[in-house]
């Protein structure tokens, strides 16, 4: 497998910038300058140069986009957070014989600006520099932009059937119906305290110690008369004729048997009245709603047994590559597999049930009989979506027939992602969704939510809660037309700050990162509020 991501140091984008300039100069017109028709590229344009959100889409939450207007001097910031132009600036006035100081440290390992205005320097009239400066998504190579592939991706599937599941195996499903109270809680008045029931105002008469005490767990108690009271336990159900409990704390025995307050008891004082938390029949949760350990409780106290949940989407993950090791230390041009120990944890949290990882190595057959044979709802390939000599999903889907949803998105890392619908196959085989995932870790992860989480909560039933909006902490420089996906963590109440070692085969800023910021076209200053995708 050769899988050459689009984040890498000379990237498709780079090679086109560099290439339009080059082009322009001699008079022609670049690949990169000629304009692509289609709706994806100037609905990204759009989108992203409005500075807006995306339209929200069944009352789905939407995401946001930093404004281009905000992005400094042509819409990149490198070497740590100096614009362009100041870096440019800076080095016309060092001149060729003064030493370059070391570059700030910076968020970005491309500064496709920064290349590309220098090498437009020459230009006699600038047209090259302000090409590159106003270089949009119509001037890239045709792909979805990242918001379009997720609303694909969201659109891409119905709900799965539901089934009921006992209460200790429904963790981690979705509802496929509202949870509706089947008894008033709680079910009878109930003592709120351990204490004594008593009727009507003090000082109360007492039983003998330990006769008519009422425990919790065993109701019939007898009726109370006014100026009477009797020992009661927490959760106990109220004695008929009580009117309050009075907390031990609260209460004194004179020799008498006389019950004395310490302080005022108001009517209903420390009884949990029944209904007071529901009544037979209220919907407690909607349909859509994550089960987890507290609606667990709460279902068992409405007096379920079983829940009727969506089934959780089944995945195969088929790891493509024959450089890859699944055990021991990388040698002879060997790599260690991190995508298989990674996708199935990652896939079960976002709600699905992964397999154990497939490694078929760079076999196009292997790869043709495992999509063709799979009964999974969705299967999930690492590996192999680019264009190279060994590159076999694309060869493989065609000829299974399989429709394409979402070929290569505006996102770095990830470029190469897709994703496609392979419909029913002979011998009753169901149809399912691929998701080809890039080679590169980082890449894979972008790759998940971008197409992965949207597919599986529409699998699942489930709704995707508010976007998470945070403040960067440090300016993270853009790709001129792509968005990029940038680990970050938190500092502080809605601030992040970039992570280092984000490339597109590095997994060291992940694993300690609290998110995924999303990071418009051109990049975001300092201060900039952008969307954080959460992770496992």
């Amino acid at each position: 497998m050769k899988d050459v991501d689009g984040d890498s140091a000379l990237d498709r984008a780079t090679e086109d910038a560099l290439a339009l300039f080059a082009d322009q100069r001699a008079g022609s017109r670049s690949r990169a300058g000629d304009r692509v028709p289609g709706g994806d590229a100037e609905a990204a344009v759009g989108r992203a140069g409005s500075g807006g959100a995306e339209p929200a889409r069944d009352g789905r939450a939407s995401f946001g986009y930093f404004p281009f207007d905000e992005i400094p001097v042509g819409g990149g910031v490198v070497d740590g957070g100096r614009p362009v132009g100041a870096a440019r600036d800076a080095r016309a006035a060092r001149g060729p014989s003064v030493p370059a100081p070391a570059p700030a440290p910076a968020y970005d390992d491309f500064p496709f600006l920064d290349v590309g205005i220098a090498a437009a320097e020459d230009s006699r009239d600038g047209a090259d520099e302000e090409r590159a400066r106003t270089m949009t998504a119509d001037d890239a190579p045709r792909s979805s932009s990242w918001a379009a592939a997720r609303a694909a991706a969201a659109e891409a599937a119905g709900v799965l059937p539901a089934e009921d599941r006992s209460l200790a195996d429904a963790l981690g499903h979705v509802l496929a119906e509202s949870l509706v109270a089947l008894t008033d809680l709680p079910s009878f008045d109930t003592s709120a305290m351990d204490g004594w029931a008593v009727a009507g105002p003090g000082p109360w008469k007492l039983p003998p110690p330990g006769e008519q005490d009422v425990l919790a767990g065993r109701p019939g108690a007898r009726p109370l008369r006014d100026g009477r009271a009797v020992r009661i336990a927490t959760g106990a159900p109220i004695p008929p004729g009580a009117t309050a409990v009075l907390r031990s704390e609260h209460g004194e025995v004179t020799v008498k048997g006389e019950l004395l307050a310490s302080r005022h008891v108001s009517h209903g004082q420390d009884i949990r009245p029944r209904g007071g938390e529901c009544r037979q029949g209220d919907e407690l949760v909607p349909a859509g709603t994550l089960v987890t350990p507290a609606l667990l409780g709460l279902a068992a106290a409405a007096g379920y047994d079983a829940l009727t949940v969506v089934r959780r989407p089944r995945v195969d993950v088929l790891v493509l590559g024959d450089e890859l090791l699944r055990e021991g230390l990388p040698e002879g041009g060997l790599i260690r597999d991190a995508l298989g120990p990674m996708l199935g944890p990652w896939l079960r949290a976002l709600g699905a049930e992964p397999g154990e990882a497939v490694c078929l190595g760079d076999d196009a057959e292997a790869l043709y009989g495992a999509l063709a044979a799979s009964t999974a709802d969705v299967v999930v390939t690492t590996g192999g979506t680019a264009s190279g000599p060994v590159d076999h999903v694309h060869p493989t889907l065609r000829r299974l027939g399989a429709e394409l949803l979402v070929d290569g998105v505006a996102v770095r890392p990830g470029h190469p992602m897709l994703l496609a619908w392979l419909g029913p196959g002979r011998h009753g085989r169901p149809g399912r969704h691929v998701v080809g995932l890039p080679g590169n870790p980082l890449a894979a992860v972008a790759g998940l939510l971008t197409l992965a989480e949207p597919l599986l909560r529409a699998l699942t039933g489930r709704a995707p809660g508010a976007p998470v909006r945070a403040v960067l902490t440090e300016a993270v420089s853009g790709h001129p037309v792509d968005t990029r996906l940038v680990p970050v963590e938190y500092e502080g109440v809605g601030r992040v700050r970039p992570m280092r070692f984000h490339g597109p085969a590095m997994l060291r800023g992940l694993a300690a990162a609290d998110g995924m910021a999303v990071v418009p076209a051109g990049g975001a200053v300092r201060s900039a509020e952008v969307t954080v995708l959460g992770v496992p």
